[in-house]
């Protein structure tokens, strides 16, 4: 089964300073409907002004990732963590039993986009923890790379739940298979996924995805993925 999560169906805020798209309830938004998938509860695009963010406040038992898209985030926490999360960069935050942190707009002059998702914890009140790291998109050629995992994975980032995550920058014109929960000599596990397209214009299981829209899979083992423009992509492989 396949269910489309269009890009403008999303949630929307503006609070002039900040602009933001939500593919599932947050804040001010709500819509019983669209509460996450699985353990994924958060995908939030956010656009931040120069110079302006999200003062200091808590977050608990939430993993906690961001990915920049365009300028640079400064972030801080009471973990004494601080640094600028750049474009390549993947942050993530495991709150566990207790975080605060602030992010801003590293810049004065532009404007920073970026993605920010959350996905709940396999277990509460784990101890905290902060972890970023760049990733070489371009290298890959259009493959999948995986960027968090539970056990790290291929120099993942170390995720607390059964969630792989993968971003591909696939060029027009290509087409790929992906089977849900590793490769076809894997033990058979029941999966499930969900597809979020940054940039382009997709096809997933004969879908047509474009820029800002969301699909969730389940009951199914495999993707196959054509990519109609230069598009870019996460993929969250997860326990069903």
């Amino acid at each position: 089964m396949q269910v489309r999560r269009g890009a403008m169906d999303r949630g929307q805020a503006d609070l002039g300073w900040l602009h933001s798209r939500h593919s599932f309830s947050f804040g001010q938004y709500y819509d019983p409907a669209h509460m996450g998938f699985g353990p994924l509860r958060v995908i939030n695009d956010d656009q931040v002004q120069p110079g302006r963010g999200f003062g200091t406040h808590p977050h608990r038992d939430m993993e906690i990732m961001t990915v920049v898209l365009d300028g640079a985030l400064a972030h801080r926490d009471s973990l004494g963590t601080g640094s600028i999360i750049e474009v390549g960069d993947v942050q993530l935050m495991s709150a566990g039993t207790g975080v605060q942190h602030s992010e801003y707009n590293a810049s004065e002059s532009e404007p920073v986009h970026f993605l920010q998702i959350w996905i709940e914890p396999n277990e509460q009140g784990l101890t905290p923890g902060y972890q970023q790291r760049r990733f070489d998109l371009d290298a890959a050629a259009g493959e999948w790379v995986l960027i968090a995992s539970p056990e790290a994975r291929e120099s993942s980032l170390m995720l607390h739940q059964d969630v792989d995550v993968y971003r591909a920058r696939p060029a027009a014109g290509t087409r790929q298979a992906y089977r849900l929960g590793g490769p076809d000599d894997a033990p058979a596990r029941p999966r499930q996924a969900w597809v979020q397209v940054i940039g382009g214009s997709v096809r997933v299981n004969g879908e047509p995805l474009a820029a800002g829209d969301g699909l969730a899979i389940s009951g199914e083992d495999e993707l196959a993925l054509e990519s109609l423009a230069d598009s870019d992509l996460l993929l969250f492989d997860m326990a069903a």
